[in-house]
């Protein structure tokens, strides 16, 4: 199965583009690099975000995120949630959506993945969008991964 791990925590705000690259100071949340290489020993892991393909490499090198793959909305010409961007994410690995899963803190994410077959995962994130955040701030609907943390999702899949 291959994971897609959605990363636009750091990139929703389209401001940080007037800052020069700020790929190399973006830092993960405490718990996603622990989860990710536990993930990794089993799962392809591969990041899907509205963010550019530049972007995503800056904060690999500088984070070290263990993807295995960057898969930007770019590559699909499209953003998410754009059916495109999810289906043509799978395609670039020959996979179907039933055989990914797409991680992501954001409902409207995992709402359009589900909607093409595609597994989910929601972690909860609670200062996403920073202080006094209003969306986001849990599972809204049935997913079949819930949880605090990336370790959960690895917790899950027995990781």
């Amino acid at each position: 199965m291959l994971l897609f791990i959605a990363t636009d925590q750091q990139l929703k705000e389209r401001e940080i583009w007037n800052f020069g690259n700020p790929g190399d100071r973006l830092q993960p949340w405490a718990d996603t690099l622990p989860g990710m290489n536990r993930l990794k020993k089993d799962y392809v892991l591969a990041s899907v975000s509205n963010g550019n393909v530049a972007l995503m490499v800056n904060m690999a090198k500088h984070s070290a995120v263990p993807w295995d793959m960057i898969l930007e909305s770019e590559t699909a010409q499209g953003y998410k949630p754009q059916d495109k961007v999810y289906l043509h994410s799978a395609q670039m690995l020959g996979l179907e959506p039933a055989q990914c899963m797409m991680v992501a803190a954001h409902n409207d994410d995992l709402y359009a993945a589900r909607a093409l077959g595609f597994k989910t995962a929601y972690i909860n994130r609670p200062y996403e969008y920073g202080e006094g955040q209003v969306s986001d701030l849990h599972a809204e609907e049935a997913l079949d991964i819930v949880g605090e943390y990336m370790t959960d999702v690895a917790d899950e899949l027995i990781c």
